[in-house]
């Protein structure tokens, strides 16, 4: 087996490991005496409802709400698309429609949410008195900034009427269970989709201290306290951890040694250290890491931050024969239409200096796209954050 197909198959061993077929039928709950409404939103949205209406009998009522280009129909929940990563006003709509479909349960019904990362932006209704527009003018200053997803998602929740805790809150009297797919460092229940179902500690000092630390301004309006006590019951169904145990079964199985490690902060700064971490593996070995990493940006180019840290790991490979994949679990990176990207320790020889050029533009996709080492797959039904694979022989 080839270098490039030995990455890609540990790869989709830890992404497979998290599809929702085999994760979510063990948490499926126990039918209620009326109706079951389902509410999925996320870019798992659709896969987790299907698994959900194929296992269930009895009257269902629900939405699923996912990215426009995972797009698809189910038999018994309506579909809608909405905006990714940033909102747009079908976002709008399909918060007021989850908000609405929640609000119809009695006492003698169940709301099951089907949650997956991607629902922060899916779902969107701004706090009273904030526009959209600004909304999104502030999500964009955000994911440019290099604050982490916790930190976005902070602001997120004290700045709407449907996150932190609000969606549990319009389903009461109702029993309500959340079963979620973990996209999120520590997997943390208020900072998957920025959690609409559950209680948040945290206070509006804080979100507001976010935007000071990165300079962005901040909304007049909007802003209101999250839920601090909320009724439901919620399991995680699927974590990184899995697909990063997965992917390590998979790369020993292949005759790796796996070497597991958790990463945030800064894309580039990650690809560099773990590019050092490589080097000093004896062995045939496989440095496999998870985690959401973030990408301060200040140039005008188009990637990721999987494309991003496979491109800073690449010139800190040059020259040696190692060889790597970083590519996010959804089969989206960041702004590009791929997972991730391949690199070795020719990958700075072949760009000619391009690749040095795009790490300081921030325009990784162009790079790897003249080079031929995008990894595209298309969304792949899960979201379990990213993952990245060194192999040195």
């Amino acid at each position: 087996m080839r270098k490039r197909e030995e990455l890609e198959a540990i790869w989709r061993a830890g992404v497979e490991a998290c599809l929702p077929e085999r994760v979510l039928p063990p948490h499926l709950p126990e039918p209620a005496r009326g109706r079951t409404y389902v509410l999925a939103l996320g870019k798992a949205a659709l896969p987790m409802a299907r698994v959900f209406e194929t296992r269930w009998e009895g009257r269902i009522r629900g939405l699923a709400v996912h990215p426009y280009r995972a797009g698809g129909s189910l038999q018994r929940i309506d579909t809608m698309g909405a905006g990714h990563p940033v909102p747009d006003e079908a976002s709008v709509v399909a918060a007021r429609n989850l908000l609405a479909l929640a609000g119809e349960a009695s006492a003698e019904d169940l709301v099951l949410v089907l949650l997956s990362g991607g629902a922060s932006a899916l779902a969107c209704l701004p706090g009273e008195g904030l526009y959209l527009e600004e909304k999104q003018a502030l999500t964009h200053a955000l994911l440019r900034s290099g604050a982490s997803i916790g930190e976005v998602n902070l602001v997120r929740r004290h700045l709407s009427r449907f996150k932190g805790g609000r969606l549990a809150a319009a389903a009461a009297p109702a029993r309500l269970v959340t079963l979620a797919i973990s996209d999120v460092p520590g997997d943390i229940p208020h900072d998957i989709g920025s959690g609409p179902t559950v209680a948040d500690p945290t206070g509006l000092e804080e979100a507001r201290a976010v935007l000071e630390r990165y300079g962005i301004d901040a909304p007049r309006l909007g802003w209101s306290e999250s839920l601090k006590n909320v009724a439901g019951d919620y399991r995680i169904v699927a974590r990184g951890r899995d697909s990063l145990d997965a992917a390590a079964r998979k790369a020993a199985a292949l005759g790796y040694a796996p070497h597991l490690i958790e990463a945030v902060g800064e894309a580039r700064d990650a690809g560099r250290a773990h590019a050092a971490i490589a080097l000093g593996l004896s062995g045939r070995s496989a440095l496999i890491s998870g985690g959401e990493l973030s990408v301060t940006v200040t140039g005008e180019g188009a990637g990721g931050p999987n494309q991003e840290y496979a491109l800073a790991a690449a010139l800190e490979l040059a020259g040696e024969d190692i060889c790597g994949i970083a590519a996010d679990s959804d089969g989206k990176d960041g702004t590009s239409d791929s997972a991730g990207a391949f690199f070795d320790g020719d990958t700075a020889r072949r760009s000619g200096g391009g690749a040095v050029r795009a790490l300081k533009t921030n325009d990784s996709h162009a790079c790897f796209a003249d080079l031929g080492d995008l990894f595209v797959t298309g969304p792949t039904g899960t979201n379990v954050s990213d993952l990245r694979i060194i192999l040195k022989d």
